[in-house]
């Protein structure tokens, strides 16, 4: 058969079968970035933004899965979905050099037409720290967050985990309201150090603390890139969604959801 009958016969075929564009929803997808301005740049700013939104939805699948592995006592099931988190959040990281190819004068173009929209207002990203345990009360509530303070944290459930398994988290911990903020206990650092004083011992759960703190590197990296790019294209303005900017983002940084485990560093 000619390579033109082939190709045609291909195509009768996929018109019947999947196709790639069709599993993808490629035209779909493809569609859904409607810039509000004649600027170029301003279709570089949308993609960058509705990826990092694909990506925290992929996130926010792989915890759900394990934090229920992990309040169930089967903490290595979760190492390869806590280890996604953390390489998704390196390609997340990665992406703020490429918007960093956008400059001051470009964003100025046609930063009116975001009005006040603004990153602080993705409530994925906020489902994304609550679910870690992460749970000031601070960015916009939306339905992925608020269900997600319904549930105990990730934190929540590693606690569980290791109590279960006989190491001495206080019961004030285990039964505490997972809906408010997390607040550093010098018992659950204690109970955590144990951990890693005999890794023999505790092995499953040592690797699952360095996954955590994995996610933890991996997202205050995330939080630092941002702030340098934003300083980068902005400076000191004041962000499109009404922060202080730089400023607020830098209030960030020092965010932990996992802070025993850092803490307990030192005295090892």
């Amino acid at each position: 058969m000619a390579p033109r009958a082939i190709a045609s016969a291909l195509c009768r075929g996929m018109t019947r079968a999947m196709t790639y564009g069709r599993y993808l929803a490629l035209d779909q997808l493809l569609a859904a970035q409607h810039p509000l301005s004649d600027r170029d740049d301003e279709l570089l700013f949308i993609i960058i933004h509705q990826t990092k939104e694909l990506w925290l939805k992929q996130i926010l699948a792989e915890l759900r899965l394990a934090k229920m592995l992990v309040r169930e006592g089967r903490p290595t099931e979760a190492y390869k979905g806590l280890a996604r988190v953390s390489r998704i959040q390196a390609v997340m990281t990665l992406s703020w050099d490429v918007l960093a190819t956008m400059t001051p004068a470009d964003y100025t173009r046609f930063r009116d037409v975001l009005g006040p929209s603004s990153g602080f207002q993705s409530d994925q990203f906020r489902a994304m720290e609550v679910m870690l345990g992460l749970r000031d009360g601070s960015g916009v509530p939306g339905p992925l967050t608020d269900a997600a303070y319904q549930e105990p944290s990730l934190w929540d459930d590693a606690q569980a985990c290791l109590a279960a398994r006989g190491g001495a988290v206080p019961a004030s911990v285990l039964e505490r309201d997972m809906t408010k903020p997390w607040v550093p206990d010098t018992a659950v650092e204690d109970a955590w150090a144990a951990v890693y004083a005999d890794t023999a011992q505790w092995w499953d759960l040592y690797q699952l603390a360095e996954k955590l703190v994995d996610i933890d590197d991996a997202l205050a990296t995330w939080r630092h890139k941002h702030v340098l790019t934003v300083s980068r294209v902005i400076g000191g303005k004041r962000g499109t969604g009404g922060t202080d900017g730089v400023g607020y983002l830098q209030g960030t940084l020092g965010k932990r959801a996992f802070p025993e485990l850092w803490s307990l560093r030192t005295r090892l």
